[in-house]
């Protein structure tokens, strides 16, 4: 079962980090990247506050992207709430895109401007951004201005980077020089896939950037880097524990005295300290999660299924500590049995059947069910067989849309059923929407009908689905979450608003089962931001008696699945139930062929799900357990 962790970590300069054997960077782990930013922030600040109290400049190296948004909420925060002065501030950018004019929208000089600059009383002299319109011409004079602009100030105090999953920092992509200094760069495919949903699709993305060089940003006295999220969780492993390489040029921090990378736990994950913690420390606490971790990790590395497992095997992989209290033979019927309990085929509990085997409560024999869905098609791609399963069993089944999903749908597909909707019927209104979409530059916001037409388009495409499936239209609920409405890739922080409404719709239906995407990994964000609204209804209706009864099932979107070790309920599905969420997904038509939101996987969404059930049922086999066509996961959360 999924529960918050609270962990003691300290947010230690370099030089006082316990290092293991694996780790040739200092880093430190919290809880959440809202906790992690908070000291970034408070770290930045004490620096700005030192030198204003010695009559100094302070000379921050910035960075953009999503990673240090929240540790320039907290800036602005200080400043507006502390009286936090930026007037002694000198800042350097790492990066900007080439060509890209500052007043667009995409641009990190207008990043920087939104997140920081025009929040805080920075000197605008003071201010420096890559210009993403010098000529070719003078390219290499600009960034060697640049590079001495930089020693003018007298270098940089500390520096704030991001990192990519080719491993770069600012645009210092594979093969960048140990001293390259500023200079033009060409883009890896992978970064450009990254930033695709920010500038609405890979065509759109520049392939060229000015950057800092590596010896540039080397140069700084201090240097934090800020990763957040599983799919940056592999890369982070390379670049602390792999040796120095060029074609991860973020390892050349590893020969840096004063830096120090700050992660949140699913970065983290993939650490031997995290990952695999029993070749760290041998003295360590064996609880029952870290066992199944373990038991589930050799079977994998020795490839026998867990009753197969012996003395040696342990003894030979850093687990001997396993066998103190318990043999072999007992320990792994312990651990196929916690398993073979996870795996159901009555997701909503089965009547009359020993609860102590089997994830879910047999009564009520009806449950009253909510899945909440952050996308309109997140809720039959990430559960669509445990869907179909519910409603077949009778359960009463909700489902919710928490967002629109507007931005999803592109303007050619948008402009595709206006024209339809015109040659229908004559109404000025159509006409007005295709003169809207025409007329959009690159980088401009849709307007409000333009949105509503890409909003109703995705919830036609929810019905279609869901009807596939047999629930009743009065069942379907579009909560329209105000968060999204932006119009841009960018989102609000949830509100009042948001909140209140997702509390209504759980107060209306008083479920026994809640089912919410817990899916992390998603590239734009919104998929956090609806659970986090999830986690704070649940909180908030804690009181309320039917809660007694509610549980909490999470499930994973389109991008990773839960670990075997952390799967509280695993739902088969034979060959026919996979093409019924096969074709349950087909029904959203504005997101195949050329998804707009595609991640860093070029597989379209039904294929991903496809394989990612596959391989889930493929694991729990090869473990010795039965085998099934695929399989969907679920891990519960005590709230």
């Amino acid at each position: 079962m999924l529960k918050t962790k609270k962990r003691d970590i300290s947010y230690k300069p370099a030089g006082q980090f316990e290092d293991t054997r694996f780790e040739k960077i200092h880093n430190v782990i919290f809880e959440s990247s809202e906790e992690a930013s908070m000291m970034v922030a408070e770290e930045i600040a004490d620096l700005i506050r030192e030198k204003q109290s010695k009559g100094q400049q302070c000379v921050l190296g910035l960075a953009t992207g999503s990673s240090p948004i929240r540790v320039y909420d907290e800036l602005v925060r200080m400043h507006r709430e502390e009286g936090l002065s930026f007037k002694n501030v000198i800042s350097f950018n790492l990066d900007e895109y080439l060509p890209m004019d500052k007043e667009n929208r995409q641009s990190y000089h207008h990043f920087m401007h939104e997140q920081l600059f025009d929040h805080v009383d920075i000197l605008l002299e003071n201010v420096h951004i890559p210009d993403g319109m010098v000529s070719p011409e003078s390219v290499k004079e600009y960034c060697l201005d640049y590079e001495k602009k930089i020693k003018d100030a007298g270098g940089i105090d500390f520096q704030l980077l991001g990192i990519g999953r080719t491993g770069h920092i600012g645009f210092n992509e594979p093969g960048s020089h140990y001293n390259s200094g500023t200079r033009v760069i060409t883009l890896d495919h992978i970064t450009r896939v990254d930033a695709a949903p920010a500038f609405l699709g890979i065509d759109n993305v520049p392939r060229k950037a000015i950057t800092m060089g590596i010896a540039t940003v080397r140069s700084a006295g201090r240097i934090v880097l800020l990763a957040w999220g599983r799919n940056k969780a592999d890369i982070i492993k390379e670049t602390v524990e792999g040796e120095i390489s060029p074609e991860v040029p973020a390892t050349y921090l590893q020969e840096h005295e004063n830096c120090t990378f700050v992660l949140d736990e699913a970065a983290g994950s993939e650490l031997t300290r995290n990952k695999t913690p029993w070749l760290v420390d041998e003295s360590l606490e064996w609880t029952e999660d870290l066992t199944a971790k373990a038991v589930v990790w050799l079977c994998e590395k020795t490839g026998k299924s867990i009753l197969r497992l012996t003395d040696k095997d342990y003894n030979d992989n850093g687990m001997s500590g396993l066998l103190t209290q318990e043999d072999s033979y007992d320990l792994n019927i312990r651990m196929f049995n916690r398993l073979q309990h996870t795996i159901t085929g009555w997701p909503g509990g089965k009547p009359g059947a020993d609860e102590s085997k089997r994830p879910e409560r047999a009564e009520p024999d009806k449950k009253r069910v909510i899945i909440f869905s952050p996308h309109p098609d997140d809720d039959v791609i990430s559960m669509g067989g445990t869907f179909d399963r519910l409603i077949q069993q009778g359960h009463e089944v909700h489902v919710a849309y928490q967002t629109s999903g507007n931005i999803a749908v592109s303007d050619k597909d948008a402009l595709r059923y206006a024209e339809i909707s015109k040659s229908i019927s004559k109404s000025g209104e159509a006409q007005n929407i295709i003169d809207a979409i025409k007329a959009k530059s690159e980088s401009s916001v849709d307007p409000i009908q333009v949105r509503t037409l890409k909003g109703n388009i995705r919830r036609g495409e929810s019905y279609a689905a869901t009807r596939y499936l047999g629930l009743d239209d009065a069942n379907v609920h579009f909560l329209d979450l105000p968060f999204y409405e932006t119009g841009t890739v960018k989102k609000n922080s949830l509100s009042e608003e948001d909140i209140e409404i997702m509390i209504a719709i759980i107060k209306k239906v008083e479920p026994h089962q809640i089912y919410a995407a817990g899916d992390l990994a998603d590239p734009h964000g919104t998929h956090k931001t609806c659970l986090d609204a999830v986690f704070e209804a649940v909180k908030r209706l804690k009181p309320e008696p039917f809660m007694n009864d509610c549980w909490l099932w999470l499930y994973r979107g389109a991008w990773h699945e839960w670990d075997i070790h952390q799967i509280d309920m695993a739902v088969p599905m034979s060959p026919d139930q996979v093409l019924k969420k096969r074709n349950a997904i087909f029904c959203h038509q504005s997101q195949k062929d050329g998804v707009m939101f595609q991640g860093n996987d070029s597989r379209e969404f039904w294929m991903r799900a496809e394989e990612r059930n596959k391989e889930t049922a493929e694991k729990y086999n090869a473990l010795g357990l039965a085998d099934y066509a695929a399989m969907e996961a679920f891990v519960r959360h005590i709230f």
